[in-house]
């Protein structure tokens, strides 16, 4: 069976673009599956969502956007060659230009695509440069490629979605599902040193939503300003991964020693947050934690700079057995068994207001971000948001994603400074802005996130720079109000960046839907006027 042609490929991008209907862009990925090699699956279904690696993948491309705007001037200047390129061509340049480092790494980044570019007709290019810098705007979000998988298998979809709970990533769900069928499905389980998608929690107002939602009772952790891991460990062996699903062991040998002197078992999957400590024993800045995960040399001094605490809050794997299934309650249970209680997240079970108002501002003082609430009867369900957990802080924010800024003026007329944020539509998977701000950086930030953004440029108009959706920041704001300027119709008011959350995915940023939901909650103490 010959190999699948790009052609092909960027064929069916063009029909699924043409068509805002999601059952026909279910119909045409459906009939694109079940043409393909087994080798053709990761590659084929990581595409069209718009990377060139799967979601947990540590390559990068590296491709700044000066070398895209000397692509991007190639792109049509195809030479004629008697092997047409496959997906799997592209997919092994890609790993060739990942592993490009070193002096003169740049250079040979573009040798190597611009070889590639040049045995593409520029329809193809097209979409081969929109893969590189995630900008395929189809509307192929994770929902419709798992309803795809599951017409094109016969498998149930809530078995397939359940199989991306537990496999983190769109091109293993579709491999197994499309080789292995039903009964493999049926069979899998979490596996340790596999990291799965976390649980995800909705925004609530204040501890009166969560009282309502979760029948009066609820359980309060403090919600600490970290950074969430999980721990995976079988005999010596032992693994930490972040939210993002990335290995962090090597940047976290402290944590690693407490897992192995301090935590009994030899086999599980825990999950919980690290903070970072300074002299006085009180939690430092989120940004001076993302210094650890990031660091893969002078680790040992950074442990001494940098010391980290360590909060645990679930148990998901625990002697063969997986334990998303069980409630929230009882798994609490088995975490206090296997963990002392200075490990612990600091937790309430409570039904009383003021109890739960009291907490919220020891959370506070004692330098957290406020409280998380979880239904004591929850099952853990991983990469799902939902109301059996909520977030609560006494500061209205959200995570957003930074799409395009404007060059500053004055003083700031050198950095990219006015920033323009956006939320995710979950049915569209498209990036929706909801404000844009100035406010909340320092000049040393004003000057490293430029370079940021100009590494992941896609194109310039004016004096606006539209990037590949990819840094998430944190706003505060002080209202959402109905706006008539942005296609999302709502826009923060006063928005403000309080930090960078480099420890998200530009998926884990807060959606439109939440943002939606926020608007409302808004109206139990205000009134509407119609315009």
């Amino acid at each position: 069976m010959p190999q699948t042609l790009f052609s092909t490929f960027a064929e069916v991008c063009k029909a699924l673009e043409s068509t805002a209907k999601r059952t026909q862009k279910v119909k045409i990925l459906t009939n694109f599956l079940k043409t393909l090699q087994e080798d053709e699956i990761i590659p084929a279904i990581t595409f069209v969502t718009g990377r060139p690696f799967p979601e947990s993948d540590e390559r990068v491309l590296d491709i700044g956007g000066q070398m895209a705007w000397k692509i991007n001037a190639k792109t049509g200047q195809s030479t004629l060659v008697s092997k047409p390129v496959t997906i799997l061509d592209v997919y092994q340049t890609f790993d060739q230009i990942s592993k490009a480092s070193g002096p003169g790494a740049r250079l040979r980044k573009k040798i190597i695509l611009d070889t590639l570019i040049s045995r593409l007709p520029e329809f193809e290019a097209e979409y081969l440069l929109r893969i590189i810098f995630g900008e395929m705007r189809m509307g192929v979000v994770e929902g419709v490629v798992l309803e795809a998988i599951a017409f094109a298998t016969q498998i149930q979809l809530d078995l397939v979605r359940r199989t991306y709970m537990l496999l983190g990533n769109l091109g293993d769900v579709a491999k197994i599902c499309l080789t292995r069928g039903t009964a493999a499905v049926q069979a899998l389980s979490v596996e340790l040193f596999v990291p799965i998608r976390p649980m995800l929690a909705e925004m609530a107002q204040d501890v009166k939503e969560v009282f309502k939602e979760h029948g009066g009772i609820t359980a309060f952790e403090y919600k600490y300003d970290g950074a969430r891991i999980q721990i995976h460990r079988k005999n010596e062996k032992i693994r930490i991964f972040s939210r993002r699903l990335t290995d962090v062991t090597s940047s976290l040998p402290d944590i690693v020693q407490i897992v192995r002197d301090r935590i009994l078992g030899l086999e599980f999957l825990i999950e919980g947050e690290v903070i970072a400590i300074g002299h006085s024993g009180r939690p430092v800045p989120f940004q001076d934690l993302m210094r650890r995960f990031r660091r893969v040399h002078e680790v040992q001094s950074m442990v001494m700079e940098v010391p980290l605490r360590l909060f645990l809050f679930d148990i998901i794997y625990l002697n063969g057995k997986m334990q998303i299934d069980v409630p929230y309650d009882e798994r609490w249970t088995q975490l206090e068994q296997l963990v002392s209680s200075d490990l612990l997240a600091t937790r309430l079970v409570t039904s009383d207001f003021d109890e739960a108002q009291r907490m919220m501002e020891s959370s506070i003082m004692s330098g957290h971000e406020g409280l998380m609430a979880k239904a004591l009867k929850s099952r853990y369900t991983p990469g799902v948001r939902g109301k059996n957990w909520f977030k609560v802080k006494p500061v209205n924010t959200v995570d957003v994603v930074i799409v395009a800024a404007d060059w500053g003026s004055g003083r700031r007329r050198e950095w990219l400074s006015n920033y323009h944020l956006a939320v995710r539509d979950d049915q569209s998977g498209e990036y929706f802005v909801v404000g844009k701000t100035f406010k909340g950086l320092t000049d040393d930030e004003f000057s490293t996130l430029t370079k940021r953004l100009l590494r992941i440029k896609t194109r310039e108009s004016g004096y606006t720079v539209v990037v590949k959706p990819s840094i998430v920041v944190e706003v505060a704001f002080n209202e959402i109000q109905r706006s008539p300027h942005y296609k999302s119709k709502f826009a923060l008011r006063f928005a403000r960046i309080t930090r960078f959350r480099d420890d998200k995915g530009p998926e884990d940023a807060d959606t439109l839907l939440g943002l939606e939901h926020l608007y409302e909650n808004q109206f139990r103490y205000k009134d509407k006027v119609s315009l």
